[in-house]
């Protein structure tokens, strides 16, 4: 995966959570620098984890997105498993902890 392709609609996320088992969300704000500098390295993280799903939201298009998730901030990463949350991160990432918390879910799931 090089780049999150990106979700517009409410309907999108979810038919998308509902079609992968192991779903993840990037959920970001317009003009929002810690969602543009985390990116990069989140997708660095994900590569390691094929068989897991990412797309991206912009939450200033998808306004519900807050509502559905109660997403109060950006970015917010979630997995989700069987539509069910497994991880939540906000605002300050720290990636080593994030890809510790995923590798454990990943080896449950898949081995």
């Amino acid at each position: 995966m090089n780049n999150f392709q990106e979700l517009s609609s409410i309907e999108e996320i979810e038919h998308f959570i509902q079609d992968n088992l192991l779903a993840f969300l990037y959920i970001t704000q317009p003009n929002c620098s810690v969602c543009h500098g985390l990116e990069p390295q989140i997708t660095s993280i994900l590569n390691k984890y094929p068989q897991i799903q990412a797309r991206k939201i912009n939450a200033g298009t998808v306004t519900e997105i807050a509502g559905r998730f109660s997403v109060f901030t950006a970015p917010v990463l979630l997995l989700l498993i069987d539509g069910k949350e497994y991880i939540r991160e906000a605002r300050i990432v720290q990636t080593d902890l994030f890809e510790e918390k995923l590798s454990r879910i990943y080896k449950n799931m898949v081995d």
